[in-house]
């Protein structure tokens, strides 16, 4: 898979038929490693051992309701009181970060209401203070650890 602008981790790669397996920390088991995936679980291993978020607290693919459908989240972080605190959407590394992609973590966070976004492909991260109240938001250098959120 493709080096990708994250901290490596010991990734557990296997082969099942013409397929290749990543192991999955959160839904402990194997999934397909698909280019997305390989994104999403670079992120997890960094929130968890880089950004100090509790692995108890991080939810993958997340279903909610948005405009009466069914839509997944990527990789939800939750704060010590089981709320929304991080949304994150993962893309593959040869899709390009645009205004649209941006567009679809906010809607999604229409209905979740997180305060932090991140928007990675692996290569490129943004990531957005959301005050929803005010309706604004703020570009963040770096996401926010987890104590100090």
């Amino acid at each position: 898979m493709q080096e990708l602008n994250l901290p490596p981790f010991e990734a557990k790669v296997t082969q099942s038929g013409e397929k290749l397996l990543i192991w999955d920390v959160l839904r402990r088991r194997h999934v397909v490693l698909t280019p997305e995936e390989w994104v999403r679980q670079h992120l997890v291993h960094y929130l968890i051992n880089h950004r100090g978020y509790p692995k108890g607290l991080l939810s993958l693919e997340r279903g909610h309701q948005y405009n009466q459908r069914q839509k997944r989240t990527d990789l939800l972080a939750l704060d010590a009181t089981g709320q929304p605190l991080l949304l994150v959407e993962c893309k593959r590394p040869t899709v390009p970060i645009t205004p649209a992609v941006a567009h679809q973590i906010a809607t999604y966070n229409l209905t979740i209401g997180a305060p932090l976004l991140l928007l990675s492909n692996g290569l490129e991260h943004y990531c957005w203070r959301v005050d929803a109240v005010n309706r604004t938001n703020e570009r963040l250098s770096e996401v926010p650890a987890y104590l100090s959120c």
